[in-house]
């Protein structure tokens, strides 16, 4: 099938569909008319490449998948390694979401007195 029936059955964009390719992690052959093709398997793939993308996994996190994006990744138990994975993830999300957090508060700080009339500080 191309890419336009697959990005349709599995709901990403032919963008995505692509990007997932350029990553490895979906594969095509070529038609004559130089049009990508994609074995059947590649709408469930591409569902689930979207679905861990989706929960804040990285392209490099769901390459660890690869031996069972083609089957249902949503309800397939947990691995306790996968788990991990998620684990470390989310960790790197939860210190990057404090560090901007320290940003805003810093940058509202600024503007408080700012328009309070104070002379800005400088570090």
């Amino acid at each position: 099938m191309y890419i336009g029936e697959v990005a349709k059955r599995a709901g990403v964009s032919a963008r995505a569909v692509r990007h997932y390719e350029q990553a490895g992690l979906v594969t095509s052959t070529r038609a004559g008319n130089g049009y990508r093709v994609y074995p059947d398997g590649a709408v469930t793939r591409v569902a689930n490449i979207a679905h861990l993308v989706s929960v804040g996994l990285t392209l490099a996190d769901v390459r660890e998948f690869l031996p069972c994006l083609d089957g249902d990744v949503a309800a397939a138990p947990p691995d306790p390694e996968k788990l991990a994975l998620a684990r470390t993830r989310l960790a790197t999300l939860n210190d990057r979401i404090a560090a901007q957090i320290e940003v805003r508060d810093r940058l509202a700080a600024a503007l408080d007195r700012t328009e309070a009339g104070e002379t800005p500080r400088t570090p």
